[in-house]
């Protein structure tokens, strides 16, 4: 389901997805869009250095560039940051059943542990800098036979990061995570 953050501007966008019996996803705490986080320069892109070092700074570790997988997959052992630098992208999250979302340069998604997301389209151009959280060691798990329960319990067990990404102790991660 769609919601907007409580005190925020139409930026914020934030969807709470639930376990649908192939992907864990997480009913705990839910996927964020921050729309617009990163200026764009003239060519319409954001500065992929920027956002590695903004994330950086609040203690999310940038680890790569690149794009986003076609395949749905999830991560039980670390939550994680995209920043969209250059293109857009429109992405499946939470499964078969998940909601279509559209990304664009500037734009950064906070996936938590467990939520499925695949690469639907993008444009030629589509670029991202991923991050995870200090200490979360990122894993890859495709919904497959055998995964849960042990993914679940990961899920479970993994601690939520100290800050937003983006604006760190002030960013909507904080509230909508249950960090206040």
């Amino acid at each position: 389901m769609r919601k907007q953050a409580k005190g925020s501007s139409d930026q914020i966008i934030h969807y709470l997805l639930k376990d649908d019996g192939i992907f864990p996803n997480n009913p705990a705490i839910p996927l964020i869009i921050q729309v617009g986080a990163f200026p764009l320069d003239g060519k319409g892109k954001a500065d992929p250095e920027r956002m590695e070092s903004v994330f950086n700074s609040h203690r999310w570790r940038s680890d790569w560039r690149n794009g986003l997988y076609t395949m749905h997959h999830y991560h039980s052992t670390a939550h994680e940051a995209l920043g969209v630098y250059s293109g857009m992208v429109r992405a499946r999250f939470g499964g078969e059943t998940g909601p279509e979302i559209s990304a664009s340069a500037g734009d950064v998604v906070i996936i938590p542990a467990g939520v499925a997301h695949k690469n639907i389209w993008s444009s030629q151009d589509f670029r991202v800098v991923g991050a995870y959280p200090e200490g979360q060691r990122w894993d890859m798990n495709y919904g497959k036979e055998g995964e849960r329960p042990r993914t679940d319990h990961n899920i479970r067990a993994l601690p939520l990061p100290a800050l937003d990404p983006v604006a760190g102790d002030e960013g909507p991660l904080m509230e909508l995570w249950g960090l206040l």
